[in-house]
């Protein structure tokens, strides 16, 4: 008679046969082995509701605090009080009032040719000599204004006025350790940062933004002024912080 198999039998015989795969390891195969299907995880319905919901409220926060960040204001206990030539004329008229409420000793008034003129030609058709014009009209007497044109064009406006700014500071031997610069609204941040990568760490750069009025700042996406420039300045924010390099070499 054919002796019956033993236990131990059974468990070699089934320990010699290989084990399945996992179910979520094998793979469909076509095309010669060039492509697969796998299984993979995926988000539920629960899951995609989750990720909109925290989609609305990353943009809702968004939303409500990217403006105020843009347009900060941080005064320094300063002597000299700066105005960015370009901006229009309600900030001009909030430089004024900084200026009467302040005790600045004076006001410096920096800008490029004027956009759309193509190269410098004259002091005259700067935003330094507009601005300037702008705060006298607002009541800065001229005994306290000091143009400071940027004689040439650069890739960024900002810059190349406190480029020329501290040459002026260097040229008349003036000692300057503390600034406050006037700008409008949404610029604020960025322009900060460009005086301060241009004028170095000896110089404590104070920023003032002057509300733009054409739009209410709370609710900025309702406007077209709005969208416009916050969206603007963020774009240029970033890049300003990330990708802009200073200048190397002889400044002017």
């Amino acid at each position: 008679m054919r002796p019956n198999p033993t236990n131990d039998d059974e468990q070699d015989s089934d320990e010699s046969k290989p084990a399945p795969a996992p179910v979520a390891s094998r793979a469909h195969k076509k095309l010669l082995g060039l492509v697969s299907k796998k299984e993979r995880w995926g988000l539920s319905w629960r899951g995609w509701l989750a990720a909109g919901v925290l989609a609305l409220l990353t943009a809702y926060w968004l939303l409500q605090t990217i403006q105020p960040f843009l347009a900060v204001t941080q005064r320094v206990d300063a002597k000299y009080l700066v105005m960015e030539g370009w901006v229009h004329e309600f900030a001009a008229k909030g430089a004024a009032e900084e200026f009467t409420v302040g005790n600045y000793q004076q006001v410096f008034v920096t800008g490029v040719p004027v956009a759309g003129s193509g190269l410098y030609d004259s002091d005259s058709n700067t935003e330094a000599y507009v601005g300037a014009g702008l705060l006298k009209r607002a009541g800065v007497p001229e005994a306290f204004l000091q143009r400071v044109p940027r004689r040439r064009m650069d890739r960024d406006r900002t810059y190349g006025s406190a480029l020329a700014l501290k040459a002026w500071f260097y040229e008349h031997g003036l000692k300057v350790q503390r600034i406050n610069v006037v700008t409008e609204s949404a610029h604020a941040r960025r322009t900060r940062l460009m005086f301060e990568a241009a004028l170095g760490p000896d110089v404590t750069v104070g920023i003032i933004a002057v509300r733009n009025p054409d739009y209410d700042p709370d609710h900025w996406w309702h406007y077209s002024e709005g969208v416009r420039e916050v969206l603007g300045e963020s774009l240029a924010y970033l890049y300003a912080r990330l990708l802009f390099r200073p200048e190397t070499g002889p400044q002017p």
